[in-house]
């Protein structure tokens, strides 16, 4: 599968040997709920994790996380922003997720995507809802689900010129299902922290 209609997660571990163990991840928040939810779980997590209290698309990153819906739809909230700053990003997702998943991506897998510009080059589309604008239940675990689908992507993911992990250095992440979705700020945050222990943690790197 080529880079221009996505790739889906693999299982390969043939990243040259100076690709990093894991991605700088930032943690990003326009309001301070959020901010402060994720600045509460940073101090325990593993590895190059920071938080920034400000738009995703301020911070130098190879890669932005889009937490859409199943079917690719980006039309409210941060995939709206996306939609307007990379013009045509919406259909390539939606033709990753044809090619990869028959037009319907699960809660709990992600697709990678060209944006069309130098920086961020790749958006990660992880769906933290099947229907766009649906409302998810106080205990959902589907932050989690879409968080470790974009690490498993970053880790085991393939582009027509290699390995996911070797294009992409630092992923850029907002809250996940905390627009629309009405995720609690804190849920989120412990979610998302739940899943880069779990992939990147001291016994994820054996995984």
């Amino acid at each position: 599968m080529t880079a221009e209609s996505g790739t889906r997660t693999g299982h390969g571990e043939d990243a040259s040997p100076d690709s990093p163990r894991t991605p700088e991840l930032v943690l990003c928040a326009v309001d301070e709920p959020l901010a402060t939810a994720w600045s509460a779980v940073v101090a325990g997590l593993d590895g190059p994790v920071r938080v920034h209290h400000g738009s995703v698309l301020d911070v130098v990153a190879q890669a932005v996380v889009s937490p859409a819906n199943s079917y690719g739809w980006m039309r409210g909230g941060i995939d709206a922003v996306y939609a307007r700053a990379f013009p045509g990003i919406e259909q390539s997702v939606r033709s990753a997720i044809l090619a990869s998943y028959g037009g319907e991506l699960p809660v709990g897998e992600a697709v990678i995507a060209p944006t069309g510009e130098s920086e961020p080059a790749w958006l990660i589309s992880a769906p933290t809802m099947r229907e766009p604008a649906e409302r998810l239940p106080a205990d959902t675990v589907h932050p989690y689900l879409a968080a470790r689908a974009v690490f498993l992507q970053w880790r085991q993911g393939k582009l027509e010129q290699g390995p996911v992990r070797d294009a992409v250095r630092t992923i850029a992440m907002p809250g996940l299902g905390t627009g629309v979705g009405g995720v609690e700020p804190a849920t989120c945050a412990r979610q998302v922290a739940a899943a880069w222990q779990e992939v990147f943690g001291q016994n994820g790197h054996s995984r």
